[in-house]
């Protein structure tokens, strides 16, 4: 694997919205309905309606600089958080993290591991060696785990869903927080980097649930973000669902890519937000899938 990193023209970029404060739910990304401990955002209150083929920019997707260390903190303690089996908040959070190597050209940066490191530094660190969103993996973490509202000592474990099939329990070698939140920043860098997979830019056929009797449609994918969102959670909501957002669909439901989407848009601002390409690192504006890689390094030498 080359050791050849890429440039990166880091520009800091405010998000765009604030957060709105009393977001509380109780959701995962499975086909059953979300428990709600208070409403979600319906669809109705956001800026567009839900677009299956573009759930996020690109833009808003990769984008490392959305938020700050700092700004990440202060994210976490405005969260109205109820712990349960003893566990503490996010933003009280520590763990001691393990360094992990450059990944190659386009990949993950090294990541180096510290003492006692806070969620908001574990955060920022993993968005900036993996180039991906800060925000992307706030959203990722509720989704997934209610962990920035209800955290839990099986929400700490899971945190990301890494290594979690629809139909098995999470394979243990990936539980902790530190190593979902770096697994599932990894497998966003891996998608994008080989992206000719089940889900990519183009039309697909993306199903409502794991039980194939609840039937698919097809999905005209739009960018590379939204197809590493299906490759990760592989389902599309179904009509019922999205009319029903933030509440409760039908049996073939499911919610992990609609509530994504809700939170995104809620927390942080219209997450199809794209700026003009010229104003932003071209690595991170995608026009057909991944568009990053250094090119082949030709020899220089003696003719044969």
């Amino acid at each position: 694997m080359s050791t050849f990193a890429l440039p990166r023209r880091r520009l800091r970029i405010l998000a765009t919205g604030v957060a709105l404060l009393g977001l509380l739910a109780t959701l995962i990304a499975s086909p059953m309905p979300p428990v709600a401990a208070a409403p979600l955002p319906t669809a109705a209150t956001l800026p567009a309606p839900f677009n299956p083929g573009l759930i996020i920019s690109d833009y808003n997707f990769f984008n490392p600089d959305a938020l700050t260390e700092s700004e990440i903190q202060n994210f976490l303690e405005e969260r109205s958080c109820r712990p349960s089996d003893g566990v503490p908040c996010l933003w009280e959070y520590r763990e001691t993290t393990t360094s992990q190597p450059a990944q190659g050209a386009g990949h993950c940066w090294p990541y180096f591991g510290g003492e006692n490191e806070t969620a908001a530094r574990i955060i920022a660190k993993i968005a900036a060696a993996c180039t991906i969103s800060p925000e992307v993996l706030l959203v990722l973490l509720q989704k997934e785990q209610s962990l920035l509202t209800r955290p839990s000592e099986s929400g700490y474990l899971r945190a990301t869903g890494y290594g979690c099939p629809d139909t098995a329990d999470c394979d243990a070698q990936y539980f902790g927080f530190f190593n979902q939140v770096y697994n599932a920043a990894w497998q966003f860098r891996q998608y994008t980097q080989e992206p000719d997979r089940a889900f990519k830019v183009g039309t697909i056929d993306v199903g409502f649930n794991p039980n194939a009797e609840c039937g698919s449609t097809p999905v005209a994918l739009e960018n590379q973000a939204t197809a590493n969102l299906y490759n990760y959670t592989p389902y599309q909501p179904n009509p019922v669902a999205v009319q029903n957002a933030g509440d409760q669909g039908d049996e073939c439901s499911t919610y992990g890519n609609l509530n994504f989407w809700l939170f995104f848009n809620d927390w942080f601002g219209e997450s199809t937000f794209e700026p003009f390409s010229l104003v932003f690192d071209e690595c991170l504006n995608f026009v057909s899938g991944q568009n990053c890689r250094v090119p082949s390094l030709i020899p220089v030498g003696p003719a044969a």
